[in-house]
């Protein structure tokens, strides 16, 4: 009998073990760095009422700058340069700026740590982190005409 192979029920196991794993491990990043980056970066007085919420699509923006091109997906202008731009129209004050990149370093950081090759469960983060992203644009130009 040969054992090891896909067809065998201990290296099936080992994988959806491999995949739980990495995948709690992601959760739990993605859960704890907002209460961290909260706590660490509270808005300033003159901040805005939707800092907040530009501060976490910065955070999205850089973690779709880090998963996008693993799963092969070639976004052009790169989230990087969308960055960019958006640093361009938001900021004029350079602590504003910085606290800007760093969420996006943040977003980047968070899913570099736990993924090296596109897995499922990094497609779907992609896909939520889309959405998430769509929502806050479209949430803070209908309130805030931004």
């Amino acid at each position: 009998m040969v054992t090891g192979g896909a067809h065998d029920p201990r290296m099936r196991n080992g994988q959806i073990s491999d995949f739980i794993r990495r995948t709690v491990f992601a959760a739990v990043i993605a859960l704890a760095m907002p209460v961290q980056v909260v706590l660490a970066q509270q808005p300033g007085i003159d901040a805005p009422p939707f800092e907040q919420q530009l501060m976490r699509l910065s955070e999205i923006f850089g973690a779709l700058h880090f998963l996008r091109p693993l799963c092969d997906e070639d976004d052009t202008p790169s989230w990087r340069d969308q960055m960019e731009d958006f640093l361009d129209a938001e900021t004029v004050n350079e602590n504003r700026r910085r606290r800007f990149i760093e969420r996006f370093n943040q977003g980047y950081r968070g899913f570099s740590v736990a993924y090296r090759e596109c897995t499922d469960a990094a497609r779907i983060a992609m896909v939520q982190y889309l959405r998430e992203g769509e929502t806050i644009i479209s949430d803070v130009t209908s309130r805030y005409g931004r």
